[in-house]
């Protein structure tokens, strides 16, 4: 990604300083914003980017030592890349029945031991079929020297391992095994100015207390200077750290797409307006931001809103219907038994 244009904004608005980038690590500062502004960043980035992960398993034979439902949780955990994901569509919105090459990419995975020593299933066992949106995409994600990847299961003499799996978009919000990131450093006010915190010694908290690796990048405040109690924070220190299925900085960019996407459904269900400017839903799953499945449009089953029961009655009534209970209608608020 190319930092240098973002030389040369103006001051008074928002402006992200890069600091150190790696091939799974990022360290920035968001300035010239407010506090719910950066901590809804850090909580779109570690819940709501979408990413692939294994979703389903089809085990056609298994006779190692390990249950079929362990070896499938093993697998959905093991990262896989994600580039380029949003050319998917969310299974959820595809007219597929369970699974196709517009919502899905399949992998394989078949060992057997034959000899007497100990075999070790890894990650770069898995092979992924052909038709999907680039060559990169589904594979697993292996940073090892020895380019093996995650230990999947072990087989001795005679035992087999023959597996299907299908990877699908998703958001950590769902499951973890969907999260683009480790973890993400969050950090401000650095000395502590604004006595948001109340550290704990003993006899002297400067001395007990290390000081955070930000805090050269801010003035110490001077000796007995007076508290100011209208100061508000400003400056906010990100260390972002990839697991490899998302390069860290397109992590960010993407966390901001989705924050857009839900600002801009937001105004657009208090203006009433339906032009879907701003980053709203351009089709790609989780086009009014990064949702979770509950939140998605009703298909087939539940049709769940985060709300609602099997019975689809919005969540707030029972399964009867309205405030009915088997017996006939009940009374609602400001009403008397008479519905006077």
């Amino acid at each position: 990604m190319d930092y240098d244009a973002m030389e040369g904004l103006e001051d008074n608005g928002p402006r992200v300083t890069v600091r150190e980038v790696s091939t799974n690590r990022v360290e920035f500062d968001l300035s010239n914003i407010d506090l719910a502004f950066a901590n809804s960043l850090r909580r779109t980035i570690l819940a709501e980017v979408p990413t692939i992960a294994i979703e389903l398993v089809e085990v056609e034979a298994n006779t190692s030592v390990l249950a079929d439902e362990y070896i499938a949780h093993r697998l959905g955990l093991i990262p896989l890349n994600s580039k380029d994901c949003d050319t998917m569509l969310d299974s959820r919105e595809c007219d597929c029945e369970g699974y196709c090459e517009l919502c899905s990419i399949t992998l394989t995975l078949h060992a057997r031991c034959t000899g007497d020593d100990v075999m070790k299933i890894y990650a770069r066992d898995l092979v992924v079929s052909e038709g999907r949106p680039n060559d990169s995409i589904g594979r697993p994600v292996i940073t090892d020297s020895e380019g093996l990847g995650s230990v999947i299961c072990k087989l001795r003499k005679g035992q087999e391992l023959r597996m299907k799996c299908v990877a699908k978009k998703g958001i950590a919000k769902e499951h973890a095994k969907w999260a683009p990131t480790s973890a993400v450093g969050f950090e401000y006010d650095p000395h502590n100015k604004l006595r948001h915190l109340n550290y704990w010694y003993e006899e002297d908290a400067e001395a007990e207390w290390p000081k955070s690796k930000n805090a050269h990048l801010e003035d110490a405040p001077a000796l007995n200077q007076p508290f100011d109690y209208t100061a508000v924070p400003s400056k906010f220190y990100f260390d972002l750290e990839s697991i490899g299925n998302l390069e860290p900085d397109a992590v960010v960019v993407q966390g901001i797409k989705v924050l857009q996407q839900k600002l801009a459904k937001v105004i657009q269900e208090l203006t009433g307006s339906d032009d879907g400017r701003n980053g709203a839903a351009d089709g790609d799953g989780f086009g009014m931001g990064g949702r979770s499945p509950d939140a998605m449009a009703m298909q087939d089953g539940y049709g769940d809103q985060g709300y609602t029961t099997p019975y689809l009655n919005g969540g707030a009534q029972s399964a009867w219907g309205g405030a009915a209970t088997p017996y006939g209608q009940t009374p609602g608020y400001g009403q008397d038994r008479w519905g006077q």
